[in-house]
Protein backbone atom coordinates (compact mmCIF):
# COMPACT_ATOMS: atom_id res chain seq x y z
CA UNK A 1 0.00 0.00 0.00
CA UNK A 2 1.37 3.44 -0.71
CA UNK A 3 1.10 6.08 1.98
CA UNK A 4 -0.19 8.47 -0.31
CA UNK A 5 -2.75 6.71 -1.89
CA UNK A 6 -6.10 8.56 -0.22
CA UNK A 7 -8.06 5.33 -1.39
CA UNK A 8 -6.26 2.58 -0.61
CA UNK A 9 -5.31 3.97 2.95
CA UNK A 10 -9.17 4.44 3.82
CA UNK A 11 -10.55 1.17 2.29
CA UNK A 12 -7.96 -0.13 4.76
CA UNK A 13 -8.85 1.47 7.54
CA UNK A 14 -12.32 0.36 7.06
CA UNK A 15 -11.75 -2.90 6.55
CA UNK A 16 -9.86 -2.63 9.60
CA UNK A 17 -12.22 -1.47 11.87
CA UNK A 18 -14.84 -4.20 10.35
CA UNK A 19 -11.94 -6.90 11.69
CA UNK A 20 -12.11 -4.77 15.21
CA UNK A 21 -16.10 -5.77 15.10
CA UNK A 22 -17.06 -1.88 14.44
CA UNK A 23 -20.23 -2.31 12.53
CA UNK A 24 -20.09 1.32 11.06
CA UNK A 25 -17.01 3.47 9.53
CA UNK A 26 -17.50 7.00 7.97
CA UNK A 27 -15.19 9.43 7.52
CA UNK A 28 -15.80 13.38 6.94
CA UNK A 29 -13.59 16.49 6.33
CA UNK A 30 -12.41 18.84 9.68
CA UNK A 31 -14.44 21.59 9.31
CA UNK A 32 -16.37 24.06 11.62
CA UNK A 33 -19.76 22.79 12.68
CA UNK A 34 -21.67 26.29 12.20
CA UNK A 35 -25.01 24.64 12.86
CA UNK A 36 -24.46 22.30 15.63
CA UNK A 37 -22.35 25.17 17.50
CA UNK A 38 -25.46 26.90 17.29
CA UNK A 39 -27.81 24.63 18.76
CA UNK A 40 -25.40 23.68 21.40
CA UNK A 41 -24.53 27.32 22.58
CA UNK A 42 -28.61 27.27 22.38
CA UNK A 43 -28.56 24.38 24.62
CA UNK A 44 -26.39 26.06 27.04
CA UNK A 45 -28.07 29.41 27.16
CA UNK A 46 -31.35 27.52 28.36
CA UNK A 47 -29.98 25.42 30.96
CA UNK A 48 -30.94 22.03 29.08
CA UNK A 49 -27.94 20.72 30.27
CA UNK A 50 -28.82 20.64 33.86
CA UNK A 51 -26.11 19.95 35.99
CA UNK A 52 -23.86 19.06 33.97
CA UNK A 53 -21.69 22.15 33.68
CA UNK A 54 -18.81 20.49 32.05
CA UNK A 55 -20.55 20.26 29.16
CA UNK A 56 -19.82 24.39 29.17
CA UNK A 57 -16.19 23.71 29.42
CA UNK A 58 -13.72 23.88 26.20
CA UNK A 59 -16.72 24.88 23.78
CA UNK A 60 -13.94 26.19 21.31
CA UNK A 61 -12.01 22.65 21.27
CA UNK A 62 -15.27 21.04 20.47
CA UNK A 63 -16.56 23.25 17.77
CA UNK A 64 -13.06 23.22 16.79
CA UNK A 65 -11.16 19.86 16.13
CA UNK A 66 -8.20 21.35 15.23
CA UNK A 67 -7.51 22.66 18.41
CA UNK A 68 -8.02 19.04 20.25
CA UNK A 69 -5.27 17.76 17.19
CA UNK A 70 -3.34 20.38 15.57
CA UNK A 71 -3.60 20.16 11.53
CA UNK A 72 -6.09 17.83 12.20
CA UNK A 73 -7.98 16.80 8.57
CA UNK A 74 -9.85 13.80 9.22
CA UNK A 75 -12.87 12.84 11.59
CA UNK A 76 -13.14 9.05 11.74
CA UNK A 77 -16.45 7.86 13.65
CA UNK A 78 -16.99 4.26 14.56
CA UNK A 79 -20.04 2.64 15.79
CA UNK A 80 -19.95 -0.43 17.97
CA UNK A 81 -23.23 -2.53 18.76
CA UNK A 82 -23.97 -3.19 21.62
CA UNK A 83 -27.82 -4.52 21.41
CA UNK A 84 -28.03 -7.67 23.58
CA UNK A 85 -29.96 -11.04 23.13
CA UNK A 86 -30.72 -11.29 26.41
CA UNK A 87 -32.38 -8.99 28.94
CA UNK A 88 -33.33 -8.22 32.63
CA UNK A 89 -35.74 -10.79 34.16
CA UNK A 90 -39.36 -9.69 32.61
CA UNK A 91 -40.76 -10.30 36.10
CA UNK A 92 -38.93 -7.21 37.81
CA UNK A 93 -39.84 -4.09 37.71
CA UNK A 94 -36.61 -2.31 38.11
CA UNK A 95 -34.66 -1.36 34.93
CA UNK A 96 -30.98 -0.49 34.25
CA UNK A 97 -30.32 0.86 30.70
CA UNK A 98 -29.09 -2.26 28.66
CA UNK A 99 -25.28 -0.16 28.00
CA UNK A 100 -24.75 -0.99 30.79
CA UNK A 101 -25.48 -4.71 30.94
CA UNK A 102 -21.62 -5.74 30.82
CA UNK A 103 -18.57 -3.97 30.74
CA UNK A 104 -18.24 -0.29 30.91
CA UNK A 105 -17.79 0.52 27.20
CA UNK A 106 -15.43 3.08 27.66
CA UNK A 107 -12.75 0.35 28.31
CA UNK A 108 -13.99 -1.94 25.40
CA UNK A 109 -14.04 0.92 23.10
CA UNK A 110 -10.93 2.81 23.89
CA UNK A 111 -9.12 -0.42 23.17
CA UNK A 112 -10.44 -0.76 19.83
CA UNK A 113 -9.72 2.85 18.76
CA UNK A 114 -6.31 2.49 20.22
CA UNK A 115 -5.53 -0.85 17.92
CA UNK A 116 -6.72 1.23 14.68
CA UNK A 117 -4.66 4.35 15.53
CA UNK A 118 -1.87 1.98 15.25
CA UNK A 119 -2.86 0.13 12.52
CA UNK A 120 -3.16 3.71 10.62
CA UNK A 121 0.29 5.09 11.86
CA UNK A 122 1.71 1.45 11.22
CA UNK A 123 0.42 2.19 7.42
CA UNK A 124 0.86 5.52 7.32
CA UNK A 125 3.81 6.70 9.22
CA UNK A 126 3.29 8.70 12.14
CA UNK A 127 0.75 11.00 12.62
CA UNK A 128 -1.16 13.03 14.98
CA UNK A 129 -3.91 11.34 16.07
CA UNK A 130 -6.41 10.94 19.37
CA UNK A 131 -9.19 8.69 19.35
CA UNK A 132 -12.35 9.72 22.02
CA UNK A 133 -14.89 8.34 23.80
CA UNK A 134 -17.97 10.17 24.81
CA UNK A 135 -15.52 11.78 27.63
CA UNK A 136 -13.94 14.85 25.44
CA UNK A 137 -15.54 17.96 23.72
CA UNK A 138 -16.34 16.32 20.68
CA UNK A 139 -19.88 16.55 18.75
CA UNK A 140 -19.75 13.10 18.33
CA UNK A 141 -23.15 12.86 16.92
CA UNK A 142 -22.58 15.13 14.37
CA UNK A 143 -19.23 14.08 12.97
CA UNK A 144 -20.87 10.72 12.96
CA UNK A 145 -23.90 11.91 11.03
CA UNK A 146 -22.08 14.04 8.57
CA UNK A 147 -20.22 11.10 7.75
CA UNK A 148 -22.81 9.13 6.73
CA UNK A 149 -23.16 6.05 9.16
CA UNK A 150 -26.71 7.29 10.29
CA UNK A 151 -28.53 10.41 11.62
CA UNK A 152 -29.87 12.57 14.72
CA UNK A 153 -33.09 11.17 15.16
CA UNK A 154 -35.93 13.40 17.23
CA UNK A 155 -34.81 11.44 20.24
CA UNK A 156 -31.46 13.39 20.02
CA UNK A 157 -29.35 9.84 19.47
CA UNK A 158 -27.70 8.72 16.67
CA UNK A 159 -29.81 6.25 14.41
CA UNK A 160 -28.26 3.71 11.86
CA UNK A 161 -30.66 2.43 9.37
CA UNK A 162 -29.41 -1.18 10.43
CA UNK A 163 -28.61 -1.26 13.64
CA UNK A 164 -30.91 1.18 15.28
CA UNK A 165 -29.89 3.50 18.37
CA UNK A 166 -28.22 0.49 20.51
CA UNK A 167 -24.44 1.88 19.10
CA UNK A 168 -21.84 3.27 20.97
CA UNK A 169 -19.41 5.85 19.17
CA UNK A 170 -16.05 6.50 18.98
CA UNK A 171 -14.13 8.83 16.97
CA UNK A 172 -10.16 8.93 15.52
CA UNK A 173 -9.42 12.61 14.81
CA UNK A 174 -5.93 12.63 13.01
CA UNK A 175 -3.49 15.00 10.26
CA UNK A 176 -4.44 12.81 7.96
CA UNK A 177 -6.46 13.63 4.36
CA UNK A 178 -8.52 10.46 3.49
CA UNK A 179 -11.67 9.72 1.22
CA UNK A 180 -14.66 11.24 2.69
CA UNK A 181 -18.63 9.61 2.75
CA UNK A 182 -21.64 11.93 2.26
CA UNK A 183 -23.97 12.37 4.97
CA UNK A 184 -27.56 10.88 4.58
CA UNK A 185 -30.84 12.04 5.04
CA UNK A 186 -32.74 11.78 8.50
CA UNK A 187 -35.30 9.66 8.26
CA UNK A 188 -37.59 9.87 10.97
CA UNK A 189 -39.58 11.32 8.58
CA UNK A 190 -43.44 11.66 10.57
CA UNK A 191 -42.94 9.58 13.32
CA UNK A 192 -43.15 10.70 17.11
CA UNK A 193 -43.08 7.79 19.29
CA UNK A 194 -39.89 8.72 21.21
CA UNK A 195 -41.47 11.94 21.99
CA UNK A 196 -44.88 10.69 22.51
CA UNK A 197 -43.19 7.74 24.91
CA UNK A 198 -41.27 9.34 27.18
CA UNK A 199 -43.04 9.96 30.35
CA UNK A 200 -41.20 12.65 31.67
CA UNK A 201 -41.52 15.21 28.74
CA UNK A 202 -38.05 15.10 28.63
CA UNK A 203 -38.27 14.94 24.56
CA UNK A 204 -39.88 18.71 24.28
CA UNK A 205 -40.21 18.52 20.97
CA UNK A 206 -38.27 16.58 18.13
CA UNK A 207 -34.67 17.04 18.42
CA UNK A 208 -34.65 19.05 21.46
CA UNK A 209 -34.33 17.17 24.87
CA UNK A 210 -34.41 19.12 28.62
CA UNK A 211 -31.81 16.86 30.67
CA UNK A 212 -33.47 18.63 33.77
CA UNK A 213 -36.77 16.37 32.99
CA UNK A 214 -34.55 12.91 31.69
CA UNK A 215 -34.89 9.74 33.29
CA UNK A 216 -31.07 9.07 32.56
CA UNK A 217 -29.69 12.31 34.11
CA UNK A 218 -31.75 11.78 37.09
CA UNK A 219 -30.38 8.46 37.98
CA UNK A 220 -26.57 8.54 36.52
CA UNK A 221 -25.48 12.24 36.79
CA UNK A 222 -27.47 13.94 39.71
CA UNK A 223 -25.70 13.69 42.55
CA UNK A 224 -28.02 14.95 45.07
CA UNK A 225 -28.77 12.76 47.77
CA UNK A 226 -32.74 12.27 46.96
CA UNK A 227 -34.44 12.45 44.05
CA UNK A 228 -37.49 14.08 44.03
CA UNK A 229 -38.23 12.84 40.85
CA UNK A 230 -40.52 10.09 39.07
CA UNK A 231 -37.77 7.38 37.26
CA UNK A 232 -40.89 4.99 36.61
CA UNK A 233 -38.57 2.17 38.18
CA UNK A 234 -35.39 2.95 35.63
CA UNK A 235 -32.72 2.61 38.33
CA UNK A 236 -29.85 3.68 35.94
CA UNK A 237 -30.41 5.23 32.49
CA UNK A 238 -33.52 4.45 30.70
CA UNK A 239 -34.66 2.55 27.20
CA UNK A 240 -37.69 3.77 27.21
CA UNK A 241 -37.47 6.38 23.62
CA UNK A 242 -35.14 3.71 22.18
CA UNK A 243 -37.51 0.86 22.89
CA UNK A 244 -40.17 2.26 20.72
CA UNK A 245 -38.16 3.36 17.73
CA UNK A 246 -38.68 1.75 14.40
CA UNK A 247 -35.27 1.47 13.74
CA UNK A 248 -34.62 -0.69 16.72
CA UNK A 249 -36.95 -3.61 15.66
CA UNK A 250 -35.21 -6.69 14.88
CA UNK A 251 -31.77 -5.19 14.46
CA UNK A 252 -28.34 -7.51 15.18
CA UNK A 253 -27.29 -8.78 18.62
CA UNK A 254 -24.39 -7.58 19.20
CA UNK A 255 -20.93 -9.98 18.86
CA UNK A 256 -19.54 -8.55 21.68
CA UNK A 257 -19.49 -10.78 24.50
CA UNK A 258 -18.26 -7.89 26.77
CA UNK A 259 -21.63 -6.25 26.33
CA UNK A 260 -23.84 -9.38 27.27
CA UNK A 261 -25.84 -9.13 30.19
CA UNK A 262 -24.28 -10.78 33.31
CA UNK A 263 -26.31 -13.44 34.83
CA UNK A 264 -26.78 -11.71 38.16
CA UNK A 265 -28.62 -9.03 36.58
CA UNK A 266 -30.74 -11.11 34.27
CA UNK A 267 -32.01 -12.90 37.26
CA UNK A 268 -32.31 -10.55 39.81
CA UNK A 269 -35.42 -10.21 41.25
CA UNK A 270 -37.08 -6.72 42.96
CA UNK A 271 -36.65 -8.09 46.16
CA UNK A 272 -33.02 -8.78 45.24
CA UNK A 273 -32.80 -5.46 43.88
CA UNK A 274 -34.21 -3.82 47.35
CA UNK A 275 -32.41 -6.01 49.46
CA UNK A 276 -28.59 -5.06 47.89
CA UNK A 277 -26.13 -4.25 49.64
CA UNK A 278 -22.71 -2.68 49.27
CA UNK A 279 -20.72 -5.91 49.04
CA UNK A 280 -22.56 -7.17 46.57
CA UNK A 281 -22.91 -3.82 44.51
CA UNK A 282 -19.37 -4.06 44.04
CA UNK A 283 -19.20 -7.21 43.08
CA UNK A 284 -21.92 -7.69 40.65
CA UNK A 285 -21.22 -3.52 38.88
CA UNK A 286 -17.36 -4.04 39.25
CA UNK A 287 -15.97 -2.91 35.78
CA UNK A 288 -19.11 -1.92 34.25
CA UNK A 289 -20.05 1.87 33.92
CA UNK A 290 -22.64 1.09 37.04
CA UNK A 291 -19.93 1.19 39.45
CA UNK A 292 -18.42 4.55 39.09
CA UNK A 293 -22.52 5.51 40.16
CA UNK A 294 -21.63 4.39 43.33
CA UNK A 295 -23.73 2.14 45.50
CA UNK A 296 -25.42 5.20 47.53
CA UNK A 297 -26.35 6.55 44.22
CA UNK A 298 -27.89 3.99 43.17
CA UNK A 299 -29.70 2.23 46.10
CA UNK A 300 -31.26 6.23 45.57
CA UNK A 301 -32.71 5.33 42.94
CA UNK A 302 -35.06 2.49 44.04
Amino acid sequence: MQKNNKKEITLAIKKEAKRLAFVACGISKVSFLENEAKHFDKYLKEGRNAKMDYLANNISKRKNPQELVENSKSVISLLLNYYPQEKQNPDTKYQISKYAYGRDYHKVLKKKLKSLTAFIEKCTGEKNARFFVDTAPVFEKAWAEKSGIGWIGKNTLLINQKYGSFVFLGEIIIDLELNYDQAIEEQCGSCTKCIDACPTNALIEAYKIDSNKCISYQTIENNNPSLNFDTHNWVYGCDICQNVCPYNKEIPITEESDFLIKEVIKNYTDKDWKNLDEKKFEKIFNGTAVRRLGYKNFMRNF
